[in-house]
Order: C-alpha cells, then structure tokens, then sequence
C-alpha cells in the first residue's frame, strides 16, 4: 500500500517570488545602513548645513563650475552658522563639508530609486506574496517621508540656530533606523515564507516589544547626545569629570531631561547598561530556540558598540570611533530585530 504523499502548498499568487524579494529587501536595508553611516560623517563634520536648499530633482547636480560654487557658498555665508561659527571660512573647506551633505542626499535619492523601480516591476510581475503588498508600500511611503523630516531638520538651523534641532535629528535617525528594521523583519518573512508557503509572517511578543522599548529609549536619547554635542561633556570613564554624577546638570525643571548635555550624556551611558541586559536575555531565548547565530550577532554588536562608546568618549570624541559607534549601533538594532523575529516565528 502507497504511503500517503505530502504536497507543498502553492503560493499566492502562483508568480510571487519571495527569495528574489528578501534579497532586494537586503541589498536596500545595506543602503539604508550605509545612510546611517555617512549621515553620522555628516554631523561629525558639520556639513548638514551647508546646502540650504532643498531639491528633490535638481539638487540631485552639483556646482559644476566656480560661478555656481561661489552661488552655493554666497547662500551658506547667510545663515547663523556661518555667520557666527565659521566665518572666514574658504571656499575649499566649504567644498568639503558640501561634498558630505550631498552625498547623504544623494543616497536618500538612491534608495528611494532602488526600492521604487523594483517595486513596480514585482508588482507588475504579480510577484509580490499576497499580503505582503501593502507592507512594501507602507515602507515607500515611509522613506518619502524620511526625506521631508530630513528637510524638516535641516530647515531647524538656518534661521535662528547654528546648528540643527537635536528632537528634529532624533526624529531623523530614528525613522532610518525604524525603516531598517522594517527591511528586515519583512525580508525574513519571506525567507520563511520561500521555504514553507504555509509560513506566517512572525509577530511581536511581549518581551519583544518590551526590548525594542528599552533600545529605542537608548537611540533616542544617543541622538540627543549627538545632536547637543553631549559627548563632549566629559573625557573619563566610568565617572564624569571625576564624580559618578555630573555636578554641571543645569536644572530646569523636565526639560532639562532633553536639554541638558551633561544629563543626556549621563543618561546615555548608564542606560546602556539595562540595553545590555535586555539583549543578553534575548540571546539567550533565541539560543534556547536553536539560533545559535543570532545569538552571537547580538553579543557581538553590543559588545563592540559598548567598547566603542567608552573609547568615544576617553578620547574626547574621535571622529573615526564615533561614525563606527553610529555604524555598529545600527547593526545592533539590525542583530536585535533579528532576535524579535526569531522569537515571534510561528507555526505554519
């Protein structure tokens, strides 16, 4: 008598494409992480104001001779920052932090590219999953909306700052890492979902969402200490200037929880600790589970993104550690969605 056979669902549609979907959604969570990058150079160096205009299209050329050089420079000699900070500055330094704030737009353009065009070709090929339609647009919308708030920040310093609002820049890497994340979980789904068509996407337990709380009050208070220039508020470790809490905090009352650089620096550093232990538990869970990779992802990103935090800070905010402290945050908020996911997979 003929065992019974098992057959393999079909997707739906019969044309999706799930494993060409992951990888595309990969290759733009890689840009994405590259945005994080330059955008943390871009800060460092102070050049997200030196192009004072904003031009989805045209912008997209740069000054091509020395007349429209020295019109881009005439328009960055009218706002505060330098008029107050770097006045006297030549045109060649000028060209300089110009070539960053470009090329961190010009890679918002390019990802925007790179997820439009394809998205219209899967959707056209009837390769999209069904029910994955809409999450893929949401992110589109979601990375023309990260452009405005891009805007929104830079719009902070030309006018009455010399530089850019440090909410309005907690607002902008947050959305880059947000969308990210977003890249990610749904790559995974479909990769479960090439493996087994009866795959469900996975879900956000409880202690998932607990720990993607407790990393996102890290990163957004990290993006205030980057946008109040709060690294610089001490150059010892583990005390600040010398006593476990800093005795310069200017208190003014709940504001001063946003405000203050000393305070958002001592935030900063200690809260990372309960970081560390949300992430430790989640490793361990998803080892338990059979992740052993995942696992490891997870120390490694957070045990590098500690180390380089302390060593940012005893070397008085050294350019070259503190863009790999924004590059490996990144990556730990990469390793943590991985983990969230892992533990929300679902039965078929």
């Amino acid at each position: 008598m003929a065992s019974p056979s098992y057959h393999q669902p079909a997707l739906s549609p019969p044309t999706a494409r799930p494993l060409a979907l992951a990888r595309w959604l990969f290759s733009v969570a890689l840009l994405v992480f590259l945005m994080v990058v330059v955008g943390g150079i871009t800060r460092l160096t102070e050049s997200g104001l030196s192009i004072t205009e904003w031009k989805p299209i045209t912008g997209a050329i740069p000054p091509l001779s020395d007349a429209a050089w020295q019109a881009e420079f005439d328009k960055y000699r009218q706002i505060p920052e330098y008029q107050l900070i770097n006045k006297g500055m030549s045109l060649d330094d000028f060209k300089f932090i110009y070539f960053w704030e470009w090329i961190h737009r010009q890679l918002g353009r390019l990802i925007g590219l790179a997820f439009a065009m394809p998205l219209a070709w899967f959707a056209l090929r009837r390769a999209i999953p069904e029910g994955y339609g809409w999450r893929l647009v949401a992110l589109l919308a979601l990375g023309g909306f990260q452009g405005a708030i891009g805007w929104w920040m830079v719009a902070s310093g030309l006018v009455d700052r010399t530089d850019v609002s440090h909410l309005r820049l907690a607002a902008h890497l947050l959305t880059a890492l947000f969308i990210l994340a977003g890249l990610i979980w749904t790559a995974l789904d479909l990769m479960a979902l090439r493996r087994s068509a009866r795959a469900r996407p996975a879900r956000l337990t409880g202690f998932g969402v607990l720990v993607a709380l407790i990393l996102f009050l890290q990163l957004l208070v990290g993006a205030w200490v980057a946008g109040l220039n709060a690294g610089y508020a001490a150059t010892d470790w583990p005390l600040m200037n010398g006593t476990v809490f800093p005795h310069s905090v200017n208190w003014q009352g709940l504001s001063t929880f946003v405000n203050d650089p000393f305070l958002t620096h001592f935030v900063h550093r200690w809260w990372a600790w309960v970081v560390v232990l949300a992430l430790v538990i989640l490793a361990r869970r998803v080892r338990r589970l059979g992740h052993r990779a995942i696992s490891v992802a997870i120390h490694s990103a957070f045990g590098i993104q500690i180390l380089l935090g302390i060593a940012v800070v005893m070397t008085g905010m050294n350019i070259t550690l503190a863009v790999l402290h924004q590059a490996v945050g990144a990556l730990v908020v990469a390793s943590t969605a991985w983990g969230i996911h892992a533990l929300g997979r679902r039965p078929a």
